[in-house]
């Protein structure tokens, strides 16, 4: 049973980002993790909140949605949870792909109505709606509740409307342009590694600039959230482009590509990039090289370079005409258009993550897929 749940929380882990351009919806894991008419189990436990990405993905179709965890540093202790969901959550907050903050107080809406996502949370934040006055619109709140085939998320105002990748408020889009620095030396979000000569430098995690979280505000100050230090501007933030891997019709992984880190999209690309080999075909696997094509940003230009043996296709505007494709040969390059999509294969595509609104998969591969037999029970109107 350990090891069941220890496998959950791995798989659950690799959904949670504070990178703003990946991050599909806001969470405050403390409220999460205390639904438990979702699986009437115990008072508070972290599995809950992989049951709640798992409705999130059925909600917006789509596989692999990653999810922005706010995590207020009471629950670090918090003795409902046992130790070995303490000891994670700790790990976590410590790695970076959650966000740790002294007090909630409003933090996870500000986070959202900076990058512009919905929150998922059961509460009408009728005490923030002052300052917050986008939580009446509908979709932006969306609450899970059970339902008969595991938990669904119905929106607190509206009918519930599924939450497209927003973009940033303008105050969002003035934070996200820069590079934040916090003084204190060990900070994982805004932090630039420490001392590299302190024990155990090598093992801390440190948040890439290009992927660093929004700022607090705090009386109109760029603020590190978790130590409440004013956070310095440290230059200009890389530019970058979210995309998506489209495989038959289905959304299976969004990533971003900046000016800093070109990625390679293949079937088991070497040194990391994007790995498609489990979600293609015999055939197509025959196809594919390990490295197929190298993605890159320069000066706001997208190009895709052939890195494969068979060649790479580009469909102008995405068009399905075979009169229109282009096939780049090894090492050719060209710039990407906006609406252009890269084909490694027939029915295996990437591009922007805006061309996609949804993936068309009703039943998106479950974080819970290891999770211990668990009742759920079903929701009644």
């Amino acid at each position: 049973m350990r090891f069941e749940v220890s496998k959950v929380l791995d798989a659950i882990e690799a959904r949670l980002t504070t990178d703003p351009a990946l991050a599909r919806a806001v969470v405050d894991l403390s409220e999460i993790v205390r639904y438990a008419d979702l699986d009437g189990g115990r008072p508070a436990s972290m599995l809950r909140l992989g049951l709640v990405i798992d409705a999130l993905g059925r909600h917006v179709s789509e596989e692999n949605v990653p999810v922005y965890a706010v995590v207020p540093r009471g629950l670090l202790s918090d003795a409902d949870l046992t130790s070995n969901e303490r000891m994670v959550v700790r790990r976590w907050a410590d790695d970076g792909v959650v966000e740790v903050v002294p007090q909630l107080d409003d933090r996870v809406l500000e986070a959202a109505e900076l990058l512009g996502l919905p929150v998922l949370t059961r509460t009408r934040a009728e005490q923030f709606r002052d300052r917050r006055p986008w939580v009446e619109e509908p979709g932006r709140l969306l609450a899970a509740v059970p339902g008969a085939g595991g938990p669904v998320l119905v929106a607190r105002i509206g009918r519930g409307e599924i939450p497209a990748v927003g973009e940033p408020s303008p105050m969002g889009q003035k934070l996200l342009a820069r590079v934040w620095s916090c003084p204190e030396p060990n900070c994982n979000a805004f932090g630039s590694g420490g001392d590299p000569d302190s024990p155990f430098s090598d093992m801390r995690k440190f948040t890439a600039p290009v992927a660093q979280p929004p700022p607090s505000l705090r009386s109109g100050a760029p603020t590190c959230p978790r130590h409440g230090s004013r956070l310095k501007d440290a230059g200009p933030r890389p530019e970058v482009e979210v995309l998506s891997v489209r495989i038959d019709g289905v959304v299976r992984q969004r990533f971003v590509v900046s000016t800093d880190k070109p990625v390679v999209v293949g079937r088991a690309p070497e040194g990391g990039g994007v790995m498609l080999g489990q979600w293609l075909t015999d055939d197509a696997r025959k196809w594919i090289s390990r490295g197929h094509v190298r993605l890159a940003l320069h000066n706001g230009e997208l190009t895709a370079q052939d890195v494969s043996t068979n060649g790479t296709g580009i469909r102008p505007g995405g068009s399905t005409d075979d009169d229109d494709r282009v096939t780049l040969n090894r090492d050719e390059t060209r710039v990407l258009a906006g609406n252009d999509v890269v084909e490694l294969y027939g029915g295996v595509n990437v591009g922007r993550a805006k061309l996609w609104a949804t993936g068309g998969v009703t039943q998106p591969s479950s974080v819970m897929a290891e999770a211990p037999t668990m009742a759920i029970r079903k929701f009644e109107r």
